[in-house]
């Protein structure tokens, strides 16, 4: 499924106090496609990934999901796309401290009213490293394996799009590049998209495609 962006702008507030956190931007982005956007604090980054993932409204421009514009319909409808189509992966682990490592990654399943595969499960926790701690609650796991449980909760329903912004941002160098590694070796093997926020170059080196924004402005540095 591509994914076009077509002159999106997010103004907030009105008048003369209004702040342009995104300026006319444009992006296409292709099935299968690897893409990092980096840019410093306050650049518009995570603006521009809430739009695109359908998190929050776009002030004008467009974002399709093939055919389909995601900002046209409502909110349930925006809701069930986004829980069958699109994972997300931020810097806060966001997991349910009650629940346990196996809970908290079926959860979106569970909302959505399906069962998860086992077999599927057992892969993708395998292949994170998290496969003898799913009956751990997350205060029993490191900041590593926190973010693997997250990152295997994104996954689980088998999305067509990743989003992870700063998904390394709470972790120690070391940890942040095996979960990178992590991320990089999944993308390469079911050709999911996967766009990932940051403003580490050395993460944003990893990705086929690279662009950049500053003030609002998104451009592409390189597209190989």
């Amino acid at each position: 499924m591509n994914i076009y962006v077509r002159d999106v702008s997010k103004i907030y507030g009105t008048d003369e106090a209004g702040v342009v956190a995104l300026d006319h931007a444009h992006m296409t982005v292709h099935a299968g496609d690897f893409i990092s956007i980096m840019g410093p604090s306050g650049s518009g980054k995570s603006t521009l990934l809430h739009i695109v993932s359908g998190l929050e409204a776009p002030t004008s421009g467009s974002v399709l999901y093939g055919d389909t514009d995601i900002h046209a319909g409502n909110d349930r409808q925006l809701s069930a796309f986004r829980r069958r189509n699109i994972g997300f992966i931020f810097q806060q682990f966001n997991l349910l401290p009650v629940l346990s490592a196996q809970e908290n990654i079926v959860m979106p399943l569970l909302l959505d009213k399906r069962q998860p595969d086992e077999a599927y499960l057992k892969e993708l926790t395998g292949l994170l490293g998290i496969e003898a701690r799913l009956s751990h609650l997350p205060h029993q796991l490191s900041g590593g394996q926190q973010q693997r449980v997250a990152i295997a909760r994104a996954l689980i329903a088998k999305p067509k799009i990743i989003f992870a912004d700063e998904p390394t941002g709470n972790l120690d160098s070391k940890s942040g590049s095996e979960v990178m590694k992590l991320l990089c070796r999944i993308q390469e093997a079911t050709n999911q998209t996967l766009i990932v926020i940051t403003h580490d170059s050395r993460i944003a080196a990893m990705a086929k495609r690279r662009l950049v924004i500053v003030d609002g402005v998104l451009s592409e540095v390189t597209a190989q």
